[in-house]
């Protein structure tokens, strides 16, 4: 962390569709450096809280700052453009195209433009190499593959292949773990720490407790979109309220 410097800051945020309260007064801070993990029961409005700070979804009430500017009910493009990225649970790459070719939309996106002035060098080669850097074997032919022929571990990483394509300052992260097996798992969580060892900002959401809580500095619960604790994860694996709404069938 840069002097505790905070790089996201959620104030009040609110999302109703109909009647139901899907986000319901939210407040908290990501600072710079750190990995912050959101927890909580299916519905709970973690997903949802995601689409709000990324602008796919526009709050009833609240604020969003990130680097001190707000950014509340920007749409996508923008935000991306200003240094936040996420993957999305459901994995949709563009299937017909090889995997490597998946990362040539963001490496040609305004923010990575504007980042390197136009010097790209040789997109494919970069490519390669982020696909390389988050598990794809190079001499296995495998980033050559339509993104359709993969297998779901190889669909995860190239979609956190994508986000880190965007050099984002916060990288957020939806389920990454979701589907994927133990071995899978333990695979993936170095290459989330060699990018905090780099200084990366990261919110994951995630139901794989035991693996989060290793790697996250905090962890934040929700309930009914509500925020019902926050803290260290032996902290939060204490509070009644977490073991009643969340982790008392999970803990085992």
């Amino acid at each position: 962390m840069k002097g505790g410097e905070e790089l996201l800051t959620v104030t009040k945020l609110l999302r109703a569709f109909g009647g139901v309260l899907a986000v319901s007064s939210v407040d908290f801070q990501v600072k710079r450096g750190e990995l912050l993990g959101i927890i909580g029961p299916n519905g709970s409005g973690k997903t949802t809280l995601v689409n709000l700070i990324t602008g796919f979804v526009k709050p009833n009430a609240g604020e969003v700052r990130f680097k001190g500017k707000d950014i509340t009910g920007l749409p996508p493009y923008r935000i991306v453009g200003m240094g936040i990225a996420r993957t999305f649970q459901m994995v949709k790459p563009f299937y017909q195209l090889p995997a490597f070719k998946n990362l040539i939309v963001p490496l040609c996106s305004p923010r990575i433009k504007g980042l390197l002035g136009g010097s790209y060098g040789d997109r494919d080669a970069v490519a390669l190499d982020l696909l390389e850097e988050v598990g794809f074997e190079r001499d296995a032919n495998v980033a050559y593959k339509p993104a359709g022929a993969l297998p779901q571990g190889y669909l995860k990483r190239l979609e956190l292949a994508k986000a880190m394509a965007l050099r984002p300052e916060l990288l957020i992260l939806d389920e990454l773990f979701s589907g994927l097996s133990l071995a899978e798992v333990a695979s993936i969580v170095p290459i989330i720490e060699k990018l905090r060892f780099q200084g990366k900002t990261i919110i994951m959401i995630e139901h794989r407790l035991k693996e989060l809580f290793r790697i996250a500095d905090r962890v934040m619960v929700l309930n009914f979109g509500m925020k019902i604790a926050e803290g260290k994860s032996d902290e939060v694996m204490a509070d009644e309220a977490v073991k009643k709404a969340y982790l008392g069938s999970e803990a085992g």
